[in-house]
């Protein structure tokens, strides 16, 4: 009988974990993201003065103005084709490096704006949701 309540007890341990790897990260998990791979060149308020910007081009772009760039809407795909280098090659120049561990990790849902759900790496999820709290 204890081993029966043993096991059961850890599927609903693994059932809860394996829920909240599937759910939307926090803006503070993409925060923590920002700044071990972007900050050096955006800066630490995303405004893009980053210790490394000085002499790039372009220049880092300020992530915290990417919905006002939008008519206020935060462009979900863009920032996501961004960072993963999706459209990187369309830019001559283009000095933003490839972020081949934000590519890593469980998928989750994320709505890219068309109103379908799009398996998106965690990672990368997550610093899209904190870009997307930061804006002004």
């Amino acid at each position: 009988m204890k081993t029966t309540t043993i096991l059961a007890g850890i599927a609903v341990v693994a059932g809860i974990s394996a829920c909240a790897v599937n759910e939307m990260p926090e803006a503070s998990e993409g925060a923590m993201l920002f700044t071990e791979n972007c900050a050096m060149c955006h800066g630490g308020d995303a405004r893009g003065g980053g210790e490394l910007a000085a002499g790039m081009k372009p220049v880092p772009s300020d992530l915290t103005r990417m919905s006002a760039r939008n008519k206020g809407v935060f462009p979900v795909s863009h920032a996501l084709s961004a960072i993963d280098g999706y459209t990187r090659m369309q830019f001559n120049g283009q000095e933003m490096p490839e972020f081949g561990l934000l590519l890593e990790g469980p998928s989750v849902p994320v709505d890219t704006g068309d109103g379908n759900m799009t398996p998106t790496p965690r990672p990368l999820a997550a610093l899209m949701v904190y870009l997307q709290s930061i804006q002004r």
